[in-house]
């Protein structure tokens, strides 16, 4: 089953994104939390928030910060790739999944000798978190899934109609910010995405 990771989008406030987290989560498979003005103790507090709204905390990957996802007991950590060092994060907790952000097809590879579990590719398609770049396309994409054994996630730009279009590539599962936390209906989009992975 191909995997839908949800990214927080740092554009919300912890109350209005554990209310859209607690209604779509049983559809999602990964949620990131990727929230670069938060202190770790803002972190935490949402963390332990999301898990009183009856997120699992085996579901919630933390970006960066791996002292905060070891001591909350998250399910993972997801890493940048000037920062990559899974061989000290897995040493933190072994069962952690530990993914990387790369953006080219050489970072990929790179980052699956770095001992990373997956890795987020994009921008695939163009985005609007990243105005005035040049999207990697879904060549770049395909040649990235190609080049890595360890399964690709595509991320920027990823809509329900593009949804095949990345599949076929042989990517693992999409990765989605305003696309479904931004949406008018957060439940409708997700649904929808999720469809699409599904259909495939």
């Amino acid at each position: 089953m191909s995997e839908l990771h949800v990214i927080s989008t740092g554009k919300q406030s912890l109350e209005e994104l554990t209310s859209i987290i607690r209604d779509i989560h049983t559809y999602i498979d990964w949620l990131h939390l990727r929230e670069k003005t938060w202190t770790s103790e803002q972190l935490k507090q949402a963390i332990d928030d999301l898990a009183e709204a009856g997120i699992p905390r085996s579901k919630v990957i933390v970006n960066t910060d791996a002292d905060t996802a070891y001591e909350k007991m998250t399910g993972g950590v997801q890493l940048t790739y000037e920062s990559m060092d899974a061989a000290n994060a897995r040493h933190l907790n072994i069962h952690w999944r530990i993914g990387c952000s790369v953006h080219s097809v050489q970072e990929a590879v790179k980052a699956e000798a770095n001992g990373a579990d997956y890795v987020l590719y994009g921008h695939v398609f163009a985005s609007g978190s990243k105005p005035g770049m040049e999207p990697r396309g879904l060549e770049n994409l395909r040649h990235a899934v190609r080049s890595a054994s360890v399964p690709v996630i595509a991320i920027g730009g990823i809509a329900p109609e593009n949804v095949h279009d990345v599949l076929d590539t042989g990517a693992s599962g999409v990765a989605v910010l305003s696309g479904i936390l931004l949406a008018d209906n957060p439940v409708d989009a997700v649904q929808r995405y999720k469809k699409a992975l599904t259909a495939g």
